[in-house]
């Protein structure tokens, strides 16, 4: 059966954004997050405005698109828009790395898997989205195959203070997320697409611009240098692991439900296993095997 329309950009999204990891993975090597974070996005924000230019130009028709018509957002959408991009990017992505310094990649990788649980109940309680009973087994399916890709024997109970902080400072990061996809999730569907993504990532530039100006421990990472900057590697991660995934990963929101496209979201982790394999000659072993293969087998049922 084939997906619809929702469910291929949600599952391109995730395609994207493990190329994207592949790339960042050595890019985290040489710069510090807080600069990595807030250098992707101004190289995104620039990405997203050089396609609105070209969309309201009288090229785009020439160049076979749609010419993109001036915004006629009102007020309450663009205060909504910004502040899910300031909530879901700015403070969650902060978190987000702060809970990652903390755990450690493997367990974050399972705190992570809350994400969608989150989406489905936030949905369910303030979107009416109901799972069928097919898409409850696909769900559970994608969870559990998610968990064997990224569980390790280490990954038991937390046993130190800085672990359970790093749970807790996690969950709270996706539950951001979570919130700010879903309260933008009615704007996506009636409004004009480009200009949600670009109010949403100018809210999220500006929220991290803020945040670095309150807090001097931010201000401290985002002057730390690191390695020299290699721009053409950033340009190409921030254009394919950013500025591709996340466009489809808010069409994919726009065009489906917000329970079904999270859910198909997950499916990035195992994208990320097999390109490790492929480009970084990482091992693989019969548990990540049946991961991939029970996750597959999950989104073909939460397919329509």
């Amino acid at each position: 059966m084939w997906p619809g329309i929702g469910e291929a950009l949600s599952l391109g999204c995730a395609v994207a954004w493990a190329i994207g990891v592949i790339i960042y993975k050595r890019l985290g090597e040489q710069l510090p997050p807080l600069k990595l974070c807030l250098l992707k996005n101004l190289i995104v924000l620039g990405f997203i405005v050089a396609t609105i230019t070209v969309l309201v130009s009288p090229v785009a028709p020439l160049l076979g698109l749609a010419q993109l018509a001036y915004p006629d957002l009102s007020i309450q959408a663009i205060a909504l828009t910004a502040v899910s991009g300031i909530i879901g990017i700015a403070v969650a992505d902060t978190l987000y790395l702060r809970a990652l310094n903390l755990l450690g990649a493997s367990r974050m990788g399972i705190v992570g898997n809350l994400y969608s649980p989150f989406v489905i109940a936030l949905s369910f309680i303030f979107l009416g989205e109901r799972l069928t009973a097919l898409q409850f087994v696909g769900f559970a399916l994608v969870m559990l195959g998610v968990l064997l890709v990224n569980g390790t024997p280490q990954s038991g109970a937390p046993d130190t203070p800085s672990q359970r902080k790093g749970i807790l400072v996690g969950m709270i990061s996706v539950a951001l997320m979570a919130v700010a996809i879903v309260m933008v999730k009615r704007v996506l569907e009636t409004e004009s697409f480009w200009w949600v993504v670009l109010v949403r990532v100018a809210g999220a530039v500006l929220g991290l611009l803020a945040l670095t100006s309150v807090w001097s421990s931010m201000r401290a990472m985002l002057r730390a240098s690191g390695q020299p900057t290699r721009w053409g590697v950033l340009i190409v991660a921030a254009f394919v692991g950013q500025f591709l995934s996340m466009t489809l990963w808010l069409a994919g929101y726009k065009y489906a439900d917000a329970s079904v496209a999270s859910v198909l979201n997950e499916s990035a982790s195992i994208f990320i296993v097999i390109f490790a394999v492929i480009f970084l000659k990482e091992a693989i072993d019969r548990r990540r095997v049946a991961g991939i293969l029970v996750t597959f087998a999950g989104v073909v049922c939460m397919v329509p």
